[in-house]
This record gives C-alpha cells, sequence and structure tokens, in this order.
C-alpha cells in the first residue's frame, strides 16, 4: 500500500529482508531507525531487531520471534503469521538497500510535512517573525541530520497510565459508567472508580469473601481519583451517587413505622415507669417493697425498649469521631462520598488540631472498634466497614503525603488511587445523555442490591470456586517477588501487601454487581477474579503513579505538566513562550517558574533546546528560546513503557 507519505510495501520488503538475510541488519541498522517506519508494529519490530542485532543476536525468523514473545509482543505485532507476510513480501533480499531507501526518503518527508504543520501553529500563535525563522531553519536542520538524540531516562511513573477497564464491569454498570463519562467528557476513571465506591456502599459491611481457611476479606474499598478543578467531578458524582442516596430515602421510608412505633412504645413505658416510681415513693411502709419491684420492672421493661435510628448510607465532610459514632448507630456501615477532598484535612486535625486516623484504619480492616460516647455508655463495633469515594485535585494529594500518619500508619496504603489524564480543553460539546434506560437499570440494580443486604446483621460470606482460589494463589505468587528490596514495589511495598486483598474485595463487589438480589446464593468463580486482577493492575499503574507525584519536588512535577501537553498536541518543537502560555497555572505564574521544568526535561533528554537566540532587537522583545522534542516522546505508549522497563532494569 502505498501514499504520499508512506508505503508499507517497502517497509514490509526492508524487514523481511533482514529476516531472511540477517547479514545484511549492520547495513540495515545504519541506514534506518525505528522513528522512520510509518507503521507502529513495523517500528516495534525494527526496534527489537535493532537491539538484537547490537548484542550479536541473529535476526532469523525463528530467533526474532522467540525474542518478541519473551518480552510479550509478538501478538500485537501480528503473532508469527505476520512475520511470514513480511518473508513472503520481499521480491529479493539483495534489493534491501533499494527499499530502505524509500522507507528513509518518505520518513524525511513526512517530518518536513510535520515541521510545516508545526511552523504554521507558531505563526498562527502570533510568535515574532525573526523568531519564527529562525526556529523553522533550526527544525529543518535537526531534520536533515538523523539520531543524535540520547536515550530518555525515564520521569517516573506518571506517564502513559491505563485507562480504567470499565468493559470488565457486568454489563448493566458497565453501560452507564460509560456513558455518564461520555456525556460529561470526563475520563471513564472517575465513573469506574465511583462505582465501585457506589457498590462498596451497598455491600460494605453487609458481605465479606471467605478465601480460605480464616482469611476472609470485607467489600469496602478506599478509591481516590485526582483530577484538577473544572473537571466536573460533581456532575459524574450526581450521577453516581444519587440512586444510593435514594436507596437512603427508600431506607428511611421503610424504617420510619418501626421508628414511630418504638418511640410511641418507649413514651408510654416512661410514663408507667415514672408513675410507678411515684406511687412506690408516696407508698407506706407496709406495701412499698411490691410497689418498688413494680416500678423497678416498669422502669426495667422502658430501658429496654430500642427505638431504631434512622438509616443512613453516606456522609460528606465529618470529623473522625462523627463517623465513629455514625459507624455505631449503623451497624457499623458507612460511606463517605465526596467530590472535594476537605475529609483528608479533618482527619489531620483540621479542627482538633491532632490527627484521629483510628476509625479510618479500622474501618478498612474491619477490626474491633471501640467508640465512647459523652451522653451514653461506650459501644463496640465488632466488624466496622468504611467507604470512601473521593476525587480530590493533584496539589491534596501532595499534601496528605506529608500529613501526620497518614503514610506510616497505613492510611495511604489502603487507598486505591486513579490519576486520569485531563480532558478539559479537549472535551467535545453536545453530547448524548445517559439513556433513560440504561440510568433507570443502573439505579433499580444499586437500590436492589442495597435493600437486599440491609436487613443483614452478620455479614453474607461470599466462596470461592477452587478455580477462583488457584488465581488468587497465582497472584499471591506474582506479587511477593514485587515486594522483595529490589522489586518493583518495593518503595510502595505497605500498599502492595494489601494488593491480593483488594482484589479480592473487587471479586466480591463484581459478583454481587453481577447478582444484585441474590448474590450470597452463588460462588465467586475464577473469571471474576481474573477481571478483579485487571483491575488491580489498573490501580497498581497508578499506585506507582501517585507515590511517584507524592515524593515529587515542584519542578519534576511541572515538568510531567509540560510534557503531557506536548504529548497531547503531538508537538515536536515550540518556544519557551508557546510553552508557558499552554501550560499556565497556580504553580506557574512566570516564564521564570517554567524555567525548572525546561531543565528537568533537557537533562532527562526530552527536550533539546536550539542555539541561542540573537540578541534583543531595539525596540522589541527577546525571541524566545526554542526547543526540540525527541522523537521517541510521540511513539505509541506501549513502545515507551518498553523503553521505560528497559532501561530502569
Amino acid at each position: 500500500m502505498t501514499s504520499a507519505g508512506y508505503d508499507l510495501a517497502a517497509e514490509q520488503a526492508v524487514i523481511g529482508a533482514a529476516l531472511l538475510a540477517p547479514n545484511l541488519m549492520q547495513d540495515l541498522a545504519a541506514a534506518l531507525t525505528s522513528e522512520d517506519f510509518y507503521r507502529p508494529t513495523h517500528g516495534r519490530l525494527w526496534s527489537a531487531m535493532c537491539e538484537m542485532h547490537a548484542a550479536g543476536i541473529p535476526t532469523d525468523p525463528i530467533t526474532v520471534a522467540t525474542h518478541v514473545a519473551e518480552s510479550g509482543d509478538l501478538a500485537r505485532m501480528g503473532g508469527v503469521p505476520y512475520l511470514h507476510t513480511l518473508l513472503e513480501a520481499v521480491p529479493t533480499a539483495a534489493n534491501a538497500g533499494h527499499y530502505a531507501g524509500i522507507v528513509a526518503d518518505l520518513a524525511k518527508r513526512r517530518k518536513v510535512a510535520d515541521l510545516g504543520s508545526q511552523l504554521t501553529r507558531l505563526a498562527a500563535s502570533g510568535a515574532d517573525a525573526a523568531e519564527l525563522v529562525a526556529t523553522g531553519r533550526a527544525m529543518l536542520d535537526d531534520a536533515e541530520v538523523p539520531g543524535g538524540w540520547p536515550a530518555l531516562i525515564p520521569l517516573g511513573r506518571g506517564r502513559h497510565l491505563p485507562t480504567f477497564p470499565a468493559e470488565l464491569l457486568p454489563g448493566w454498570l458497565a453501560e452507564h459508567v460509560c456513558a455518564v463519562a461520555e456525556f460529561t467528557q470526563t475520563p471513564v476513571d472517575l465513573a469506574g472508580s465511583l462505582s465501585l465506591a457506589a457498590l462498596s456502599t451497598a455491600a460494605g459491611g453487609r458481605a465479606e469473601v471467605e478465601v480460605r481457611g480464616s482469611w476472609r476479606e470485607p467489600t469496602n474499598l478506599y478509591t481516590v481519583v485526582v483530577l484538577p478543578p473544572g473537571s466536573r467531578k460533581s456532575a459524574v458524582f450526581a450521577a453516581m451517587v444519587a440512586p444510593i442516596l435514594a436507596a437512603e430515602r427508600a431506607l428511611i421510608e421503610r424504617t420510619a413505622p418501626a421508628i414511630i412505633e418504638a418511640e410511641l412504645a418507649a413514651k408510654v413505658a416512661g410514663k408507667a415507669a415514672e408513675k410507678a416510681a411515684i406511687a412506690a415513693a408516696n407508698a407506706d411502709m407496709s406495701g412499698r417493697d411490691t410497689l418498688i419491684a413494680e416500678a423497678t420492672a416498669a422502669a426495667m421493661n422502658a430501658e429496654a425498649i430500642t427505638v431504631p435510628v434512622k438509616p443512613r448510607l453516606v456522609a460528606d465532610d465529618v470529623t473522625s469521631e462523627t463517623a465513629a459514632s455514625l459507624l455505631a448507630e449503623q451497624g457499623g456501615r458507612l460511606a463517605v462520598l465526596s467530590p472535594e477532598g476537605g475529609i483528608f484535612a479533618t482527619i489531620a486535625g483540621r479542627y482538633s488540631g491532632t490527627p484521629n486516623l483510628e476509625v479510618f484504619l479500622k474501618g478498612h480492616a474491619g477490626d474491633l472498634m471501640r467508640v465512647d460516647r459523652r451522653s451514653r455508655e461506650a459501644e463496640h463495633v465488632d466488624k466496622p466497614a468504611l467507604t470512601m469515594g473521593l476525587a480530590v485535585q493533584p496539589e491534596i494529594l501532595r499534601d496528605i503525603a506529608g500529613m501526620p500518619g497518614f503514610r506510616g500508619l497505613g492510611l495511604l496504603a489502603r487507598i486505591l488511587f486513579a490519576l486520569p489524564e485531563n480532558t478539559v480543553g479537549r472535551r467535545r460539546i453536545g453530547t448524548d445523555p445517559i439513556p433513560t434506560e440504561v440510568a433507570a437499570t443502573y439505579a433499580a440494580n444499586l437500590h436492589s442490591l442495597v435493600l437486599s443486604l440491609a436487613e443483614w446483621t452478620d455479614p453474607a460470606v461470599l466462596v470461592l470456586t477452587s478455580e477462583a482460589n488457584e488465581r488468587v494463589l497465582d497472584i499471591e505468587r506474582q506479587v511477593e517477588p514485587r515486594l522483595a528490596p529490589g522489586g518493583a514495589w518495593a518503595h510502595i511495598v505497605d500498599w502492595g501487601s494489601k494488593y491480593t486483598g483488594a482484589v479480592v474485595r473487587i471479586a466480591g463487589l463484581l459478583h454481587l454487581a453481577e447478582h444484585p438480589r441474590n448474590g450470597w446464593n452463588s460462588t465467586i468463580g475464577a473469571d471474576t477474579i481474573d477481571r478483579a486482577a485487571r483491575i488491580g493492575e489498573f490501580y497498581a499503574a497508578h499506585a506507582l503513579g501517585a507515590f511517584d507525584d507524592m515524593g515529587a519536588d515542584i519542578a519534576t512535577r511541572n515538568a510531567r505538566l509540560l510534557l503531557t501537553w506536548i504529548e497531547r498536541t503531538n508537538t515536536s518543537a515550540l518556544t519557551k513562550r508557546e510553552a508557558f502560555r499552554a501550560v499556565q497555572c497556580s504553580q506557574i505564574k512566570t516564564m521564570a517558574d517554567l524555567d525548572p521544568a525546561l531543565a528537568v526535561l533537557e537533562a532527562h533528554g526530552y527536550l533539546r533546546q536550539l542555539d541561542p537566540p540573537a540578541p534583543k532587537r531595539a525596540g522589541g522583545r527577546p525571541p524566545s528560546p526554542s526547543f526540540l522534542v525527541h522523537p521517541e516522546v510521540h511513539q505509541p505508549a506501549a513502545t515507551v513503557h518498553q523503553l521505560d522497563a528497559r532501561r530502569a532494569s
């Protein structure tokens, strides 16, 4: 297939020739880089073959297939059949140099065309004419000289984070999550995480998963999504949480007659006890003992009457003390759902001056909790089940890392973080509203799940099949080496140690969502564990990004912000002034604030500054410094992941 910008047949012939005649690799590797290939699959395969050649490994078809399969890329490249297609595309290996010339020439044409687009954009942005000409010359000069870029140094794990896999949710839930994300033009990570928080609100404290032996996992979760202001968090919360609030109102209506009856009975019994006490106090000595016994019985009868509390499922910005009291009143179940993160400052002691994490630590683990009251005797909550579903701003994520006890006592280790890409500025206007049927099904199923479990005092026990238990064992075997010193999760061992339990909890919620009216009557299968594990992988990737971000300095965070803009806009060249206009925010208020971020990107190889601009002209402002972007920045996400992993190892 040939077009003005690429020739897939020539690309196939080059790679096929190198497979047929590995001795050609030395000349071909010198003539072509992976960026010269138009088709991403070809670029990835060529990169792997060049690495093999540099390591002295032959590039025959069998060896290449084995090598690429070990890295997990073979299936994405089309498998062994596609290698055969490449071999069949070679008229003769002797013409490999000719086809390489075609590929290289077209790559240069594409690059020049891209530079033209970049220059057009620079001109439209109002850049100074002399600055525009100087930048254009430098960009064209760079296009003439291939290579010369250093290897990228990974800038943490905040880039190319995966998207929430909504397709793994039960159908009715997945449809609603995707519809909410589409209508609000928000990342699916937000609605997806809130869907799990909604299920946790419905089932937390009322169901638990029996793994094996005495190991049981409750079904409550802590989820935190990180998004900047203006991201329509409140709109998504309203769509996802409204059925929970409706179910809460239904529980209140259902309980109201019993509350009224109990209050009336308590009032009558109290009056009777008071009347009996007065009679005993006024009696003469001959009949006093009998009347005192009657008054005592009446008082005990009045005391024995318990007035049910008004059901409550959701709280917002509550103090630790209030949360503990509500847990005791509500049979150990409560959810804190909020599109803001003020709860963290409250936990840290905003009102009391002293951090109080106990209820949030025990509320996740299900550990016995003692609740002291001023007006009544202390109560014990045997298995508290607290749910958290929050959306916080990036600044709050960085603040909580330094709050006393949050990391050391294990609160951060209990949170499933999501750091979606910000969609503000790229949202489509006039999207279709959430289909009425989809919203109604979501509300009905969530309502059924809440009401079906509301009356359970002892938790419903969800049992794994033997195959599902084997899947959990597999997860444990995969996780353990990651926690070892030097392992991939060594720096978040506190979070990683709770990973398998989190996957089991998610599996329990998925099972209940598939059977919202009688999930306790069936076992959790291996497929449910597999889907929960894939959702767990999403949260693991985002946890690495979150903990990296919490530990990063301001220059690194701003560098990531700038790099995100570069990737999103496919920018291959920029001026400092242009970059400032694009990422100006509370942390980057002046052009000078951008200097540390640009220095970080230069030091990591992402940017290269062109020759310093000419001195300031009389009567005009000085030209803005110009930069080129490393070509690998715009490679597919999977390729960048592989580069980062190889260099990290």
